[in-house]
């Protein structure tokens, strides 16, 4: 696996990142012992986690497997935002909750730091002045390595970006966005953005929640038991990510066009796509067994030629208007007055 640059700082995260949301859940502990074994073996080192992934528990696997290695070969990112605790305060991006969420995080870990402190979503009831002076804070006391964003919007980033440079303040080196060939309206504000600043982007649900893995036909009703969306059905669920639409299936027929032709995966292809679009540094990758996760690891190691990788660019490229249109996107691109 090779390595790239986390935003701004020198430190060298794994081109795939190991996300552990199935921990203690859909993976159990000797499971997910032996997907964090195969991932540290192919040569990851990066671990995204949360403090309310299934309740801490996915905390508590990983740091117990961490005792079991060299806590310094991995750079390990956690998160803090939604409910973590009882009352009140118990939730948001409060200096309170914050402070109050790394320490119960720290102790899950097993670790007397995280190397990167992502917010997991805006809280617009906190000023960020609060918020980024509490985080600011856990960089200067060496609890937190550095910072970063979850499902912020351009502006929201920009913002935070300019209350910290104003005050001295740590600033975030990274965003973590949805992206995928099914969600590509990342490109119009915070993959821009994030190349100007340096800012690394690490995007969750590369797969759109299996969507892209081509397990899926067009008839909802066969969809598999055993996966997110069959799941989520057999609940009650309503038909979530749009599966029913003409733009999602043209694009999951294309997927399927380039990886028979390739003799790929349909999820190695959509991986390695995203692998090769401009600002992205390492998408997260979930699994909930070794097969799964050793689909994902082959994405690395090749890679799409121009061919195909316009293929797909045209196959999930989607309707916009002004401001995102080609020919605003073209007077940025040469200055040209309108």
């Amino acid at each position: 696996m090779n390595y790239r640059l986390l935003g701004k700082t020198g430190i060298r995260v794994s081109e795939l990142c190991l996300g552990t949301m199935t921990f203690g859940n859909e993976a159990d502990r000797t499971t997910s012992f032996r997907i964090m074994d195969r991932f540290s073996d192919d040569g990851g080192n990066f671990v995204d986690t949360a403090d309310i992934y299934n309740k801490g528990k996915s905390e508590e696997i990983l740091g117990e497997w961490l005792k079991t290695r060299n806590r310094e070969d991995f750079i390990i990112a956690t998160k803090v935002r939604f409910r973590s605790g009882n009352g009140p305060n118990g939730i948001g991006l409060t200096r309170k909750h914050i402070l109050h969420s790394i320490e119960k995080s720290l102790e899950r870990l097993g670790t007397d730091y995280v190397d990167l402190l992502q917010v997991h979503a805006w809280d617009p009831l906190t000023p960020l002045e609060e918020t980024m002076s509490a985080l600011n804070s856990l960089v200067q006391n060496g609890k937190v390595r550095y910072i970063g964003a979850s499902n912020f919007r351009g502006w929201q980033l920009a913002l935070s970006l300019g209350i910290s440079r104003s005050r001295g303040y740590a600033e975030f080196v990274s965003i973590q966005p949805q992206y995928s060939l099914l969600c590509r309206s990342t490109e119009f504000e915070l993959i821009p953005l994030s190349m100007h600043e340096n800012i690394s982007v690490l995007p969750w649900s590369p797969l759109k929640g299996g969507l892209l893995s081509g397990k899926y036909s067009r008839d909802a009703g066969n969809m598999p038991e055993d996966s997110r969306i069959g799941r989520m059905l057999n609940r009650g669920g309503s038909q979530v990510f749009g599966i029913n639409e003409e733009y999602t299936w043209k694009v999951i027929n294309s997927l399927k066009d380039v990886a028979g032709a390739i003799n790929r995966t349909p999820s190695q292809v959509a991986l390695n796509w995203l692998l090769n679009r401009e600002g992205v540094t390492s998408p997260i990758i979930g699994a909930r067994n070794i097969a799964q996760l050793e689909d994902n690891l082959a994405s690395t190691g090749w890679t799409l030629n121009k061919s195909d990788m316009d293929y797909l660019d045209s196959a999930s490229k989607f309707f916009v208007t002004y401001p995102y249109d080609e020919e605003s996107d073209n007077q940025q691109k040469d200055g040209r007055i309108p």
